[in-house]
């Protein structure tokens, strides 16, 4: 699945499937999976005014975005989440976290029902 997001006056695609797991342990070096659920709860712990986003929770943010970025976009010339987010000025990223999170939701809702009684 495809999202185009406005960051910083340009679009930006992101695209979420089954592969960018792969993509982001070969770019990253960590578990997508674990680290979209850390995120997930730092930013409903945000919304309920619990808690603050910490640099940890922002780097998760910054390299999921630049995973999704490169898989949508696998031209994209930047090697490295830094070198990418220097081609945009500031920008919220409570802006573009919703559009994130709603990709990975969307890719990784179970579409069949569980077989256990």
């Amino acid at each position: 699945m495809d999202r185009e997001v406005m960051i910083d006056n340009q679009a930006v695609k992101f695209r979420a499937t089954a592969r960018t797991p792969r993509l982001y342990r070969a770019i990253i070096g960590r578990d997508m999976i674990q680290d979209m659920n850390k995120l997930i709860k730092a930013f409903d712990r945000k919304k309920k005014g619990e808690d603050d986003l910490d640099v940890i929770d922002l780097q998760i943010f910054e390299d999921v975005a630049y995973t999704m970025a490169r898989h949508a976009n696998p031209e994209i010339e930047e090697k490295t989440p830094d070198e990418w987010l220097d081609t945009f000025n500031m920008f919220s990223i409570f802006e573009v976290l919703p559009h994130i999170l709603e990709l990975w939701a969307i890719n990784t809702k179970q579409t069949s029902q569980s077989k256990k009684k």
